[in-house]
């Protein structure tokens, strides 16, 4: 993620699962027995096995082929070394006499009483030093060895007492990761965890690993200890420097990754046969590294378990519902780190499955038509698990009557049956749907945490708020441009940049750089290489303006960049209001006409070309140079003077989708759909083909479809109302015409004729 971190998420990397092979997809609903709402249980499930067998019957008959329970540590060892597994043993039992497979979600913030007794010095504690006395949640902290220890054996036990079912699939071993789970101290006006002594002296050898002695460390924090004992994170904003603070959350990111391959390692040691996975509550690209809970990152956590994942909520509670291109982008950048570095996927941890609700805040309404599009656009990214949250409404909390396929009473919904016509296609098609991989994406999105990292603790702007909210423009920028090429039905990835290497660069035709105020060193290198080797680049405001340690360029573009994007900045300040515009002056990219105006956020930064090869495309309304094309190499290069992307999520206009459409051509990126109205998606499974087309309008649809598929003379068959389609099979293309309903799918299997 950044410098300090970079080494040991590297190492993390290299020390990845091999992962097990996933021989089953499943598709799941929440089911913990009777209504009892996660991580709760309810009592005596041995005597209510049968009155359970009917919701399982009921599971079963609508299609579905797993059950997800799950396990609170409280529950499931009351007094140490004691065990009670009498639910997940009724639920197994359940599964196997309704062949039905089991997952199980595993909570361990739920401790048990006697973690604390034993260990007392193992609470939480706050930056201000407030202690955490943990209710039920949020247990204790994991970095007291003697915590560790007894988190650690219990995986195991729990993995040796399940793996003798054949009905048990494999765990989610940590639901949502953060450094502390399910409980807002709300008493406490800035929380920040965890500042106990044992994370203290955990981050003290951390320190140590990457600083290597005392003095370079105090030269890099500017502080003169005397003893590795002395030192501690930093709590507060300095004009001096913000070093301790980005150590502090990188520190955090290794932690959580490193606390997940341990959880993993108990688990699999007792059952290396079943599946390990893990999901986040909010991927990267909505999720702050300054928030208080403590953030991971989503490539680091990928590689530590078989399958990483997401929560996906598009309706999350009251006015919160998230639009097509918002759930576009979540998927498309969950898919990216699902399948980075040779993994095969990704799961949907949850899946919304009714009204959500936060106490009075009651979301739009979920209808049988959302479940539909929602599944359907993951299933399109690759996801190889499908886990519908939940089969019953919440029975208690704040979250009380939400998130239920069906009513608490029992009552099955036309969303519940939707759900499960879903799983019954993709039941029948297990191979087909598993084998499945995205196409090769010739274009990325550069995805930088370390943007959140300018001013350090710092970070009031009138744009995003007080640090930590996940309003701001970091978020915005990586959606602005994903936004703009979403209806273009062009493959694009999410790269981490601290996950960059020459061979993944060299797939793509376009890397957009987003956002780059503050990024590592390392990878500057490696964006020369890739655009000297005929790659194209285009980078926005104040590119490379700080590395990794807060420390400023002498000039902007820095680390070299200056050479690479043929520019140079002469002067800066924020538009007033916030807002800009540029006008373009060139009709070098197809599309664009000189005179058009494109909106900027945030910054006006006036460029200068330097050389032959660099020409200004377009100026601000004082006549300054706004943009910047140039070559390098075999490569091109466009530098922006200000946040287009940022400006897009906010207030697209039809210039600017004119514009970052213009980027495609601009860069060579071929387009491999023709059609109109309709997003199109495909996966590529061994010799066939797996075609998704999704009407989001609420009219219907008629279009002409034309894909590029390599090879000639295919056949099509449809997978959700089976028969053969109408197809026009040509050298590299085929075409066919579709009529979808509102809100419609169709999904084709295309394959060679015998």
């Amino acid at each position: 993620m950044i410098r300090i971190a970079l080494t040991l998420v590297f190492a993390l990397a290299t020390l990845a699962l091999q992962a097990q092979p996933q021989s089953v997809f499943p598709i799941s609903v929440w089911y913990g027995g009777g209504k009892a709402r996660a991580p709760m249980l309810e009592s005596g499930a041995r005597t209510k096995k049968e009155l359970w067998r009917q919701d399982v019957r009921q599971i079963k008959a609508l299609g579905f082929n797993t059950l997800r329970a799950w396990i609170d540590w409280a529950t499931g060892e009351p007094a140490e070394k004691r065990y009670n597994f009498e639910t997940l043993d009724v639920l197994l039992e359940l599964a196997q006499e309704e062949g039905l497979h089991l997952l199980v979600q595993v909570y361990m913030d739920s401790a048990p009483q006697w973690v604390g007794e034993k260990y007392p010095d193992a609470r939480f504690v706050s930056a201000g030093g407030e202690v955490i006395q943990p209710e039920s949640a949020p247990g204790y902290c994991r970095d007291h060895a003697g915590v560790r220890a007894a988190d650690r054996a219990f995986y195991t036990a729990l993995a040796d007492h399940l793996k003798r079912s054949p009905a048990f699939l494999g765990f989610d071993l940590w639901s949502e990761p953060h450094v502390i789970n399910w409980a807002t101290p709300v008493f406490i006006e800035k929380p920040e965890f965890c500042y106990c002594p044992n994370t203290l002296a955990r981050f003290r050898t951390w320190l140590q690993t990457k600083y290597g002695s005392l003095d370079h460390l105090n030269t890099a924090w500017y502080r003169q200890y005397h003893s590795w004992d002395q030192v501690e994170p930093g709590r507060f904003s300095t004009i001096l420097s913000f070093t301790d603070y980005i150590d502090w959350k990188a520190f955090i990111v290794d932690k959580l990754g490193q606390d997940l391959r341990d959880r993993a390692d108990a688990a699999k040691h007792a059952a290396p046969d079943r599946l390990a996975a893990s999901h986040a509550a909010g991927v990267g690209l909505f999720a702050s590294p300054h928030h208080w809970e403590g953030q991971s990152d989503d490539w680091t956590m990928a590689g530590q378990v078989d399958y990483y994942g997401t929560s996906f909520y598009p309706k999350h509670s009251a006015f919160i519902d998230r639009d097509v291109p918002w759930r576009a982008a979540l998927l498309d950048f969950t898919r990216s780190f699902g399948f980075d570095a040779g993994r095969k996927g990704f799961w949907i941890g949850e899946l919304q499955g009714g009204f959500g609700t936060i106490a009075l805040n009651v979301s739009p309404t979920v209808t049988p038509e959302d479940i539909r599009i929602w599944t359907w656009s993951a299933l399109a990214r690759g996801a190889k698990a499908i886990n519908y949250y939940a089969w019953y409404p919440m029975s208690s909390g704040y979250e009380s009557g939400g998130f239920g396929l069906n009513q608490l009473d029992g009552t099955i919904t036309a969303r519940a049956r939707e759900a499960g016509s879903i799983a019954r296609v993709v039941d029948r098609n297990q191979k087909l749907f598993l084998d499945a991989r995205p196409p090769q994406a010739e274009v990325a999105i550069l995805y930088n945490p370390l943007s959140h990292f300018v001013g350090g603790r710092q970070r009031a702007a009138v744009y995003g708020g007080p640090q930590g909210e996940v309003a701001g423009i970091e978020r915005d920028s990586l959606l602005g441009i994903h936004r703009a090429l979403f209806s273009t039905n062009v493959p694009i990835d999410f790269i981490h940049i601290a996950h960059l290497t020459p061979e993944k660069l060299r797939q793509y035709k376009l890397v957009y750089f987003p956002y780059p105020l503050m990024m590592p060193e390392a990878p500057a290198q490696l964006l020369r290489a890739y655009v000297a080797a005929g790659g194209a680049l285009v980078a926005e405001a104040r590119l490379g303006w700080m590395n990794e340690g807060g420390k400023a360029s002498d000039r902007i573009p820095g680390m070299g960049l200056w050479e690479l994007m043929g520019c140079r900045e002469t002067a800066i300040q924020t538009a007033p209001k916030g807002r800009t515009v540029i006008h373009w002056a060139s009709t070098a990219f197809p599309g664009l006409q000189s005179g058009d105006a494109l909106p900027g956020t945030w910054f006006e930064e006036s460029l200068e070309p330097l050389g032959p090869a660099s020409r200004v495309v377009a100026r601000y309304v004082n006549g300054d140079a706004a943009a910047v094309a140039s070559t390098f190499g075999r490569g091109r290069t466009l530098m922006l003077g200000s946040y287009l992307s940022a400006a897009y999520q906010t207030t697209p206009t039809a210039a600017s989708a004119r514009f970052f459409d213009s980027l495609l051509a601009w860069s060579g990126v071929t387009r491999p759909v023709q059609t109109a109205n309709a997003e199109v998606r495909w996966l590529e499974s061994g010799p066939d083909r797996l075609v998704f087309v999704l009407n989001h309008s609420a009219k219907p649809v008629e279009s002409i479809v034309r894909l590029r598929v390599p090879g000639g003379n295919l056949q099509a068959v449809d997978l959700i109302n089976p028969g053969t389609v109408a197809l026009q099979s040509l050298p590299q293309v085929v075409e066919f015409s579709v009529h979808l309903e509102p809100n419609a799918v169709r999904v084709l299997r295309l394959s060679p004729r015998p």
